[in-house]
Protein backbone atom coordinates (compact mmCIF):
# COMPACT_ATOMS: atom_id res chain seq x y z
CA UNK A 1 0.00 0.00 0.00
CA UNK A 2 1.26 3.40 -0.84
CA UNK A 3 1.40 6.33 1.89
CA UNK A 4 -0.38 9.09 0.13
CA UNK A 5 1.41 12.74 0.66
CA UNK A 6 -1.53 14.22 2.08
CA UNK A 7 -1.99 11.03 5.01
CA UNK A 8 1.71 11.47 5.97
CA UNK A 9 1.65 15.31 6.25
CA UNK A 10 -1.68 14.90 8.32
CA UNK A 11 0.24 12.52 10.47
CA UNK A 12 3.68 14.47 10.60
CA UNK A 13 1.59 17.23 12.12
CA UNK A 14 -0.55 15.72 14.64
CA UNK A 15 1.20 13.98 17.24
CA UNK A 16 -2.21 11.84 17.82
CA UNK A 17 -2.46 10.16 14.59
CA UNK A 18 -0.75 6.72 13.97
CA UNK A 19 1.84 6.24 11.56
CA UNK A 20 0.02 5.97 8.06
CA UNK A 21 -0.70 2.44 6.94
CA UNK A 22 1.42 1.79 3.98
CA UNK A 23 4.35 3.19 6.04
CA UNK A 24 7.45 -0.01 6.57
CA UNK A 25 10.12 -1.12 8.27
CA UNK A 26 12.38 -2.90 6.06
CA UNK A 27 11.09 -6.26 7.61
CA UNK A 28 7.20 -5.48 6.51
CA UNK A 29 6.41 -4.36 10.29
CA UNK A 30 4.66 -0.42 10.38
CA UNK A 31 7.36 2.11 10.90
CA UNK A 32 5.25 3.57 13.93
CA UNK A 33 8.65 3.83 16.07
CA UNK A 34 10.39 5.82 13.46
CA UNK A 35 7.69 8.09 12.35
CA UNK A 36 7.52 9.02 15.84
CA UNK A 37 11.06 10.03 15.71
CA UNK A 38 10.81 11.52 12.07
CA UNK A 39 8.05 13.76 13.60
CA UNK A 40 9.80 14.34 16.84
CA UNK A 41 12.34 15.59 14.91
CA UNK A 42 10.21 18.32 12.64
CA UNK A 43 8.73 19.59 15.38
CA UNK A 44 12.30 20.19 17.32
CA UNK A 45 13.35 21.88 13.85
CA UNK A 46 10.46 23.99 13.08
CA UNK A 47 10.06 24.90 16.89
CA UNK A 48 13.85 26.17 16.65
CA UNK A 49 13.19 28.28 13.65
CA UNK A 50 10.70 29.81 15.61
CA UNK A 51 12.93 30.68 18.28
CA UNK A 52 15.08 32.20 15.40
CA UNK A 53 12.86 34.00 14.28
CA UNK A 54 11.03 35.72 17.52
CA UNK A 55 14.09 35.80 20.18
CA UNK A 56 12.21 39.31 21.69
CA UNK A 57 8.56 36.97 22.00
CA UNK A 58 10.50 34.25 23.20
CA UNK A 59 12.23 36.44 25.79
CA UNK A 60 9.49 38.17 26.89
CA UNK A 61 7.23 34.71 27.43
CA UNK A 62 10.41 32.98 28.92
CA UNK A 63 11.55 29.83 27.53
CA UNK A 64 9.05 26.98 28.39
CA UNK A 65 6.24 29.12 27.09
CA UNK A 66 7.16 29.84 24.29
CA UNK A 67 8.33 25.92 23.37
CA UNK A 68 4.87 24.76 24.61
CA UNK A 69 3.31 27.79 22.21
CA UNK A 70 5.56 26.94 19.36
CA UNK A 71 4.62 23.73 19.87
CA UNK A 72 0.84 24.78 19.19
CA UNK A 73 1.73 27.06 16.40
CA UNK A 74 3.15 24.42 14.57
CA UNK A 75 0.59 22.57 14.19
CA UNK A 76 -2.35 24.94 13.33
CA UNK A 77 0.38 26.93 10.72
CA UNK A 78 2.73 23.67 9.06
CA UNK A 79 5.08 25.62 6.62
CA UNK A 80 4.13 26.65 3.64
CA UNK A 81 7.51 27.18 1.79
CA UNK A 82 10.83 25.25 2.17
CA UNK A 83 12.46 28.50 3.16
CA UNK A 84 12.16 28.27 6.94
CA UNK A 85 13.68 32.23 7.09
CA UNK A 86 9.63 33.07 6.68
CA UNK A 87 8.37 30.78 8.67
CA UNK A 88 6.24 32.25 11.24
CA UNK A 89 4.42 34.48 9.00
CA UNK A 90 0.93 33.78 10.89
CA UNK A 91 2.49 34.92 14.37
CA UNK A 92 1.05 37.71 14.90
CA UNK A 93 -2.90 36.45 14.23
CA UNK A 94 -1.96 33.32 16.52
CA UNK A 95 -0.93 35.35 19.79
CA UNK A 96 -4.42 37.28 18.96
CA UNK A 97 -6.41 34.57 19.57
CA UNK A 98 -4.01 32.21 21.86
CA UNK A 99 -5.48 32.18 25.15
CA UNK A 100 -2.26 31.74 27.40
CA UNK A 101 -0.97 35.09 25.97
CA UNK A 102 -3.69 37.43 26.07
CA UNK A 103 -2.05 38.46 29.49
CA UNK A 104 0.10 40.60 27.09
CA UNK A 105 -1.61 42.38 24.69
CA UNK A 106 1.14 43.81 22.72
CA UNK A 107 2.36 40.69 21.81
CA UNK A 108 1.39 40.61 18.36
CA UNK A 109 2.81 43.89 17.48
CA UNK A 110 6.31 42.94 18.72
CA UNK A 111 5.85 39.70 16.42
CA UNK A 112 4.50 42.04 13.42
CA UNK A 113 7.86 44.31 14.58
CA UNK A 114 10.26 40.84 14.46
CA UNK A 115 8.87 39.44 11.11
CA UNK A 116 9.15 43.66 9.53
CA UNK A 117 13.41 43.51 10.66
CA UNK A 118 13.53 39.53 9.24
CA UNK A 119 11.70 40.93 6.10
CA UNK A 120 14.10 44.03 5.84
CA UNK A 121 17.31 41.53 6.44
CA UNK A 122 16.44 39.13 3.40
CA UNK A 123 15.05 42.39 1.33
CA UNK A 124 16.89 43.03 -1.99
CA UNK A 125 19.73 45.09 -2.55
CA UNK A 126 18.89 49.10 -3.52
CA UNK A 127 21.58 51.47 -4.51
CA UNK A 128 20.42 55.00 -2.48
CA UNK A 129 20.10 58.56 -3.56
CA UNK A 130 22.79 61.58 -3.65
CA UNK A 131 22.11 63.73 -0.75
CA UNK A 132 22.54 66.60 -2.31
CA UNK A 133 20.20 65.73 -5.09
CA UNK A 134 17.44 66.93 -3.44
CA UNK A 135 19.13 70.03 -2.10
CA UNK A 136 20.12 71.01 -5.91
CA UNK A 137 15.93 70.89 -6.85
CA UNK A 138 13.92 74.32 -6.81
CA UNK A 139 11.35 74.63 -4.12
CA UNK A 140 8.61 74.13 -6.40
CA UNK A 141 10.24 70.83 -8.07
CA UNK A 142 11.15 69.58 -4.81
CA UNK A 143 7.64 70.04 -3.62
CA UNK A 144 6.09 68.13 -6.42
CA UNK A 145 8.81 65.61 -5.96
CA UNK A 146 7.68 62.31 -5.01
CA UNK A 147 10.45 59.24 -3.88
CA UNK A 148 11.09 56.02 -4.42
CA UNK A 149 11.78 53.56 -1.53
CA UNK A 150 14.20 50.54 -0.69
CA UNK A 151 12.54 47.57 -0.41
CA UNK A 152 13.68 47.09 3.21
CA UNK A 153 11.89 50.08 4.43
CA UNK A 154 9.25 49.65 6.48
CA UNK A 155 6.59 51.66 9.00
CA UNK A 156 4.72 49.99 12.04
CA UNK A 157 2.63 51.85 13.90
CA UNK A 158 1.12 50.29 17.44
CA UNK A 159 -0.81 51.04 20.37
CA UNK A 160 2.24 50.01 22.35
CA UNK A 161 5.48 51.04 22.99
CA UNK A 162 7.01 48.34 20.52
CA UNK A 163 9.95 50.38 19.73
CA UNK A 164 11.06 50.69 23.82
CA UNK A 165 9.73 47.19 24.09
CA UNK A 166 12.73 45.71 21.91
CA UNK A 167 15.46 48.15 22.92
CA UNK A 168 14.41 46.76 26.44
CA UNK A 169 14.90 43.30 25.26
CA UNK A 170 18.07 43.49 23.06
CA UNK A 171 19.89 45.91 24.09
CA UNK A 172 22.16 46.70 27.59
CA UNK A 173 20.69 49.31 29.71
CA UNK A 174 17.93 50.75 27.44
CA UNK A 175 15.33 52.82 29.55
CA UNK A 176 12.41 50.54 31.16
CA UNK A 177 9.21 50.68 28.35
CA UNK A 178 6.46 53.26 29.47
CA UNK A 179 3.35 52.34 28.25
CA UNK A 180 2.41 54.44 25.22
CA UNK A 181 1.52 54.14 21.84
CA UNK A 182 4.71 54.42 19.13
CA UNK A 183 5.82 53.97 15.37
CA UNK A 184 8.68 52.98 13.51
CA UNK A 185 10.82 53.07 10.79
CA UNK A 186 12.67 50.06 10.09
CA UNK A 187 15.68 50.46 7.16
CA UNK A 188 18.68 48.67 5.83
CA UNK A 189 21.55 50.95 4.99
CA UNK A 190 24.21 48.43 5.51
CA UNK A 191 24.01 44.23 6.61
CA UNK A 192 21.85 44.55 9.88
CA UNK A 193 18.12 46.41 9.75
CA UNK A 194 17.61 49.57 12.23
CA UNK A 195 14.57 50.17 13.93
CA UNK A 196 14.04 54.38 14.08
CA UNK A 197 11.28 55.29 16.83
CA UNK A 198 8.89 58.12 14.64
CA UNK A 199 6.72 60.64 15.75
CA UNK A 200 2.87 60.70 14.32
CA UNK A 201 3.23 63.37 11.89
CA UNK A 202 6.65 61.89 10.20
CA UNK A 203 4.95 58.59 10.53
CA UNK A 204 1.85 60.25 8.47
CA UNK A 205 4.34 61.39 6.03
CA UNK A 206 6.65 58.72 5.43
CA UNK A 207 3.52 56.75 4.66
CA UNK A 208 2.21 58.81 2.40
CA UNK A 209 5.54 58.81 0.54
CA UNK A 210 5.34 55.31 0.38
CA UNK A 211 2.21 55.47 -1.36
CA UNK A 212 3.21 57.71 -3.95
CA UNK A 213 2.58 61.46 -2.69
CA UNK A 214 4.57 64.15 -3.73
CA UNK A 215 6.65 66.10 -1.00
CA UNK A 216 4.13 68.80 -0.99
CA UNK A 217 1.31 66.33 -0.09
CA UNK A 218 2.56 65.63 2.67
CA UNK A 219 2.77 69.38 4.45
CA UNK A 220 -0.37 68.62 6.39
CA UNK A 221 0.69 68.96 9.81
CA UNK A 222 2.25 71.90 11.56
CA UNK A 223 4.46 69.51 13.27
CA UNK A 224 6.02 67.47 10.82
CA UNK A 225 10.06 68.69 10.96
CA UNK A 226 10.29 67.73 6.75
CA UNK A 227 13.99 68.18 7.43
CA UNK A 228 14.40 66.28 10.27
CA UNK A 229 12.52 63.23 8.39
CA UNK A 230 13.87 63.67 4.55
CA UNK A 231 17.83 64.07 6.45
CA UNK A 232 16.73 60.17 8.68
CA UNK A 233 15.28 58.71 5.75
CA UNK A 234 18.32 59.77 3.59
CA UNK A 235 21.18 58.89 6.22
CA UNK A 236 19.64 55.68 6.11
CA UNK A 237 20.02 55.02 2.18
CA UNK A 238 16.60 55.05 2.77
CA UNK A 239 15.10 56.75 -0.72
CA UNK A 240 16.52 55.10 -4.46
CA UNK A 241 15.59 57.95 -6.29
CA UNK A 242 13.53 60.99 -6.81
CA UNK A 243 11.29 61.80 -9.74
Amino acid sequence: MNVTQAAFRAGLFDPELPAPNGLQNPDGAQASKRFDVYRNNVAVGLSDALEAAFPVIRKLVGDNFFRAMAGVYLRKHPPKSPLMMFYGQAMPQFLRRFGPAQSLPYLPDIALLELAMRRAYHAADAGSVDPQSLGALAPDALLASRLRFAPAVQVLKSGYPIHAIYRANTTADAPKPVMKPENVLITRAGFDPQIHLLDQAATTCIAALKDGATLGETLVDDRLDLGATLALLLGQSAITSIY
